[in-house]
């Protein structure tokens, strides 16, 4: 009988029956068959995602389990599925002697390193052998924990410790969805030691973060930590609301062997039910393990949980005992370690920089430090509210994570190592250019100067219209607006397309030569496509691709600019924010003279023929519905939302069981939660990323 059969007769049987009725000699089946059908359907739900009831279905089987405990106590199974909600609090956690030391491994720091090792191993085995094939797995950023089994039963979870002595977790353990309490099939060994990583998949530790600071409690530095403390609750049942999950990666003490090699022994663990991580490789070819290395360390942000680097391991059983261990580390094995991606130093002040929207953005000033190979003095502080919930000072020691490998950014503060003479920071209240009383507009987080004459704006706004994407002024950076700017030469974008050459020349650093290239990069700008143009312009809540998106209705600046608010939201994949932002913009007198004079200037005010295509058939996000929420790493939403838009995606406001997936950031809120409701996927930013370049 199958699975989903068995359970419509375990419902049927179960008409009519009250758990507290039924005598304890008839109890026992009933249990049996009721762990049985939800032990196999939390497998399918947790492990598989391929769930065949419904969630319904689920919890009102789960509850007449729980009844028949509750009137039966002495016949629980220590298997049951009703373990997975934790028990009341321990007074502390019992040391555990490890049967056999779970070692540490060796560190290599480049393919050199791993080659040497390699090279190490083949010097210690006879010659004559053929090369040992090499397992190369991904080093899960977690907690190392030993797993317990007898006669395919769970009966102790214990940390990793020094090694040596580690700490009783069952309680804890058995609340983790993904661990088997009773194995899968048959044929395990009577008593059997896993061990693996327990970790915090980045989803779930964005929303357990989002709900700490809406509970004004205090938030995780990053999974690892929050997978620790999560693991190493007193009340298990804490650690039951935490979704942690969990991978195998190895076997210790074994009643009898399992495999002769280490991929087999992780195809056994798999057929009995534990997680394995698919994502590990078996290879005969070092320059192909080194290659997996680099390639590890390009993918890893698009991977729902976070890993430090690659675990190398020999493949054949009987070549690790040959190569035996050496103080507390095995030699057929070595991790690969990625460079160093967040580290602590001093947040020495915390400036505010102007946005060409008038944005303001707190930015902290660091004690240089280096991270990734890469010295990093400034970082993103997002915005005074993140600022606010992570309690994060002037003076404080700070985590910093370069996010994305790219992006510094202040994760939170190092609280136990306050001396007592850290500075709270005060947002300001007016344009640190201007002077400006700063506005917080209406639905957003942020505050904004919204002076017209504010300078700082100006030279953002005009380090933007040259930019790349935009209309692409070759030699026109931030210093040179700035320089432009100060001289009175541009006091608005259209004073670009009136310097001259004299003009140029005068200026400090400036040769004939310098100010020729300069004029040629802005004559060739009046031929920029419109899309570019509208881009250019600075229109809030405008990106490139939404721009483009204007551009395939309104063939002309001169339409765009005539269109209403109700014929701009009747555009695919423009919205009331956006159209009221672009018509509000051609409605101020100093825009309208603008476009006038880059008309008279020359510059393109028409669609070219082929610009802005249409998305195809086959782009990554076709069809698909994504909601944005949250405060993304490096995006802000409405860049998140023309990328969705660009990749063929529609990006929606809320969500439903029509959402394909939700892109989810810090403070993500209540749509992430709705998304968990409704079993819709969640990516954070670097799963996004990875999925639309490919």
């Amino acid at each position: 009988m199958n699975l989903l059969a068995a359970t419509r007769a375990l419902q049927r049987d179960l008409v009519g029956v009250v758990p507290s009725d039924v005598p304890a000699s008839e109890a026992g089946p009933w249990l049996d068959r009721l762990t049985t059908v939800l032990t196999e359907h939390a497998h399918r739900y947790y492990t598989l995602d391929e769930p065949v009831i419904s969630d319904a279905e689920y919890d009102a089987l789960f509850r007449t389990l729980q009844a028949f405990e509750e009137a039966h106590p002495a016949l629980k199974r220590v298997d049951s599925p009703t373990l997975r909600v934790g028990a009341p609090p321990l007074p502390g956690f019992e040391k555990v002697q490890h049967p056999e030391p779970l070692l540490s491994l060796g560190n290599a720091f480049s393919g050199e390193d791993v080659q040497a090792w390699y090279d190490r191993c083949l010097r210690r085995l006879p010659e004559g052998l053929p090369s040992p094939r090499v397992v190369a797995e991904l080093k899960i950023d977690g907690l190392a924990v030993a797993l317990t089994y007898e006669h395919g039963i769970l009966v102790r979870a214990a940390t990793r410790g020094d090694g040596r002595t580690g700490e009783d977790i069952t309680p804890n353990v058995r609340t983790i969805s993904v661990i088997p309490l009773h194995l899968k099939g048959d044929r395990w060994p009577e008593r059997m030691e896993v061990r693996g990583e327990v970790y915090f998949p980045r989803p779930a530790f964005e929303r357990l973060n989002a709900r700490l600071v809406s509970e004004e409690k205090k938030t995780f530095a990053n999974p690892r930590n929050a997978a620790a403390g999560s693991l190493r609750q007193l009340d298990s049942r804490i650690t039951a609301t935490r979704a942690l999950s969990f991978y195998a990666y190895s076997t210790g003490p074994v009643s009898h062997p399992v495999s002769d090699t280490h991929a087999g022994t992780l195809e056994r663990l798999a057929s009995w039910g534990l997680p394995t991580n698919p994502e590990t490789r078996v290879f005969e070819d070092m320059d192909q393990v080194i290659a997996r290395c680099s390639e590890a360390a390009e993918v890893r942000d698009g991977l729902e949980y976070e890993i430090d680097g690659v675990v190398i391991k020999m493949d054949d059983l009987a070549v690790q005992e040959r190569l035996g261990t050496v103080s507390n580390a095995p030699r057929w094995a070595v991790a690969y370690k990625f460079p160093a991606r967040e580290t602590t130093t001093s947040l020495l002040d915390i400036i505010v920089n102007v946005g060409r929207t008038g944005q303001i953005t707190p930015e902290a000033v660091l004690q240089p430090v280096e991270i990734g190979g890469v010295t990093v003095s400034q970082a993103t502080l997002h915005n005074a509210e993140y600022i606010a919930e992570r309690d994060i000072r002037i003076g404080d020691t700070v985590l910093v994570r370069r996010a994305g490998d790219v992006i510094p950014q202040v994760m939170g503060p190092v609280v136990d190592a306050r001396t007592g003479g850290e500075d709270v920071w005060v947002p300001p209240t007016t344009c640190p250019a201007c002077g400006t009383l700063l506005e917080r507009l209406e639905g957003e987080v942020d505050t904004y100067c919204v002076s017209a004459d504010c300078p700082e704006q100006f030279t953002r706004l005009v380090e933007h219209f040259a930019s790349r994407g935009a209309m692409d002024i070759e030699g026109l950076g931030s210093k040179l607006a700035v320089q432009l700017s100060a001289a009175g030469l541009v006091r608005h974008l259209d004073d670009l397309f009136q310097l001259t050459r004299d003009e140029l020349s005068a200026l400090e650093g400036f040769a004939d030569k310098k100010a020729d290239n300069l004029l040629a990069g802005i004559g060739q700008a009046r031929s920029r496509s419109l899309s570019r143009l509208v881009f250019a312009l600075g229109i809030r809540h405008v990106g490139k691709t939404t721009a483009e998106t204007l551009v395939r209705s309104y063939p002309t600046l001169d339409a765009l600019a005539s269109a209403t608010v109700e014929d701009l939201v009747e555009v695919d994949g423009i919205g009331s924010v956006i159209a009221q932002s672009v018509f509000d913009w051609f409605r101020r007198d100093d825009n309208v003279r603008l476009v006038d004079a880059l008309r008279s200037a020359g510059v393109n005010m028409e669609r070219y023929p082929d610009e802005a295509p249409a998305v195809g058939t086959d782009a990554p996000l076709a069809g698909k519905t994504v909601v944005v929420t949250g405060t993304l790493p490096s995006l802000s939403r409405k860049e998140a939302q023309e990328l969705i838009k660009q990749h063929g995606g529609k990006a929606a406001s809320s969500v439903s069981a029509k959402t394909d997936f939700v892109l989810v950031g810090e403070n993500a809120g209540s749509k992430a939660d709705k998304a968990f409701e409704l079993g819709v996927p969640t990516l954070d930013e670097s799963a996004f990323l990875t999925l639309i370049r490919s």
